[in-house]
């Protein structure tokens, strides 16, 4: 194999490949000796068919075949030997090929842009600790508490009032008519819930066991028959049972109840659940901040072909309309991300960071666990769909390399309350949603001067 750099100029780089003639005469008689084993002609016993035969039966196919498999070979090895970084698919313009001739054909290809890594001593940042206030904690035991209300029968004669749970049977109809599915048996309602239709539970307070109630109310606009939407119903309901709440005892029953040992370490399990929210919200923070600075530190380009993929991907699901009124700030924000995967894998690259096959597994292992009851379609998920796999792969290599950049910046470290951090996360989102804000305008400034020093 011969191979020419004809040019290596900006991000285009085009290659001439030769590969002679006895190169591929020689692969063609091994895939002959090969097909021998495989191909079965009338006349001959298995494996016996003699290779010209199958060569004047099948010779073309058999050809081109050959041809593909050098073209993949002799492509990769010309790019690899010549330390050619591709952006994207490469493109093969044939110039002689045919059999008893030698293979000429040149490669031309975007290259990614070499990024020289600058320090990162510069880049600031704060990582939080978020420390959950204890009123907080017994707020969220009472909510888990009230979602596990037990009840109780009440007396013969007693009345139902709001939060009991009622026990109904039911016909309706619409215009003294009835319809498709009108009947109800054992209806069960929380009364002030109002789980069932609009204005339905409160109909039914006041009423006793064995009592009949004509409930009368509005069928919602997305009901399921749109000929019935929004008409006037009548239900006839026959209350069949009524039990009032008991207050649920918040102890170490309870704990136990919910999976946990005692009434003290469901407590702990709530604080570090809560912990565990902020902290991941206010961690995606702080990286998107370490991103936006390492982003701005550098100047790159980009190949035209990468950012219309990347265009292409960031708009698949948007309308016509909002494609060309977004066009501008679509294809900025795919340039960003381009540039910033660039520099985010050079620094993996030149720290030599990887991601093997047990850490993707032991990833799959804990998305399995955190989805009781669909493990087999997280499994097949990913069994099934190697693009899946490849995209895990990216993510855990990405947050590789951000737990390596948090270890060389200023990390600032800094405990806050849940009240601090609901703050912090108003903030970001009033900026982020209103970019004319004020708050917006001082970050741009502050951004400015930052850059200027």
């Amino acid at each position: 194999m011969k191979v020419t750099v004809n040019s290596k100029k900006g991000l285009k780089a085009s290659l001439s490949v030769l590969i002679d003639k006895k190169d591929i005469q020689k692969k063609l008689e091994e895939k002959l000796v090969e097909l021998q084993t495989k191909v079965q002609l009338k006349g001959f016993r298995p494996g016996k068919v003699p290779p010209q035969v199958i060569k004047n039966q099948f010779g073309k196919a058999i050809y081109g075949e050959v041809i593909d498999g050098i073209l993949k070979e002799t492509s990769t090895k010309a790019i690899e030997d010549n330390k050619i970084k591709v952006a994207g698919q490469p493109k093969i313009n044939l110039k002689t090929f045919g059999e008893g001739k030698d293979l000429d054909y040149t490669i031309e290809m975007d290259i990614l842009p070499d990024v020289k890594l600058k320090p990162l001593d510069k880049i600031k940042a704060t990582n939080y600790e978020i420390n959950v206030e204890s009123d907080l904690v017994e707020k969220r035991l009472k909510e888990l508490a009230k979602n596990q209300q037990n009840f109780s029968d009440k007396k013969e004669g007693e009345q139902s009032s709001m939060g009991d749970l009622i026990i109904f049977d039911y016909i309706a109809t619409v215009e003294g008519k009835k319809f498709e599915g009108n009947e109800g048996k054992k209806i069960q309602l929380v009364l002030g819930k109002d789980l069932f239709i609009k204005g339905f539970d409160e109909q039914l307070v006041g009423v006793k066991i064995n009592n009949n109630k004509s409930v009368k109310v509005k069928l919602p606009e997305n009901y399921p028959k749109k000929d019935l939407a929004n008409k006037q119903a009548t239900f006839d309901c026959k209350v069949t049972g009524l039990r009032k709440p008991i207050e649920v005892k918040i102890d170490d029953e309870l704990g136990k109840k919910l999976g946990a040992k005692d009434l003290n370490d469901l407590k702990n399990l709530i604080k570090k659940q809560i912990q565990h929210q902020y902290q991941h919200t206010l961690e995606t923070i702080t990286k998107r901040k370490i991103l936006e600075q390492i982003e701005k530190s550098y100047e790159v380009d980009l190949p035209e072909n990468l950012v219309e993929q990347e265009t292409k991907i960031l708009t698949q699901n948007l309308k016509k309309e909002d494609l060309e009124k977004n066009k501008i700030q679509n294809n900025k924000l795919a340039k960003s991300r381009i540039k910033t995967g660039l520099i985010l894998n050079e620094i993996g690259i030149k720290n030599n960071l990887k991601v093997n096959e047990t850490e993707i597994q032991n990833e799959i292992q804990k998305q399995i666990k955190s989805m009781p009851g669909q493990e087999k379609m997280v499994m097949d998920y990913y069994q099934k769909n190697q693009n899946a796999v490849a995209s895990l792969r990216g993510a855990l290599y990405e947050e590789k390399v951000i737990d390596l950049i948090k270890t060389k910046i200023k990390l600032d470290k800094k405990t806050i309350n849940t009240k601090e951090a609901e703050e912090i996360l108003k903030n970001i989102s009033e900026v982020s949603k209103n970019p004319r804000s004020s708050k917006f305008k001082k970050q741009q400034k502050k951004t400015k001067k930052n850059q200027k020093k």
